[in-house]
């Protein structure tokens, strides 16, 4: 059984680190509308923070990051979880994230994590992950 987690007004932060604890415990996660998760700051200091992210390194040697909103939730995540090892490849197997609501899940029971919500930002500001998906160039 596959436990869905709708990513719609999630803190991105909280998000990965309650599904990297769930995934190595042995729990299958799907997370839908990844590009609806949001990182709390500044626009600007957070666009500009990614934008580092994807610069740095060469072309030819890395670190390569990605663009697309499910593809950088998945690195976040993957940095929460020791995936050079056994536990932590297996545990990255049991993690889908997902743009949008795919046919297989739509009209099924979603989760929400109430810890991770919106409502814990004292501040406004904050940014999508679609966003910032948008700014560094994703086409998705």
């Amino acid at each position: 059984m596959v436990t869905i987690i709708d990513g719609d007004g999630l803190l991105v932060g909280r998000l990965a680190s309650n599904v990297a604890k769930r995934a190595l415990a042995g729990e299958e996660i799907a997370v839908i509308n990844a590009e609806k998760a949001i990182i709390s700051g500044n626009r600007a200091r957070v666009l500009n923070n990614y934008k580092q992210k994807r610069q740095r390194g060469s072309r030819e040697g890395g670190p390569f990051f990605p663009r697309r909103p499910d593809h950088i939730l998945k690195r976040t995540i993957r940095g929460m979880v020791p995936y050079k090892r056994e536990r932590g490849i297996e545990a990255m197997k049991r993690i889908r994230i997902y743009v949008g609501v795919p046919d297989e899940f739509s009209g099924q029971p979603v989760e929400t994590i109430e810890n991770a919500s919106r409502k814990r930002l004292g501040n406004p500001s904050h940014v999508t992950l679609g966003a910032v998906s948008t700014f560094l160039g994703a086409k998705y």
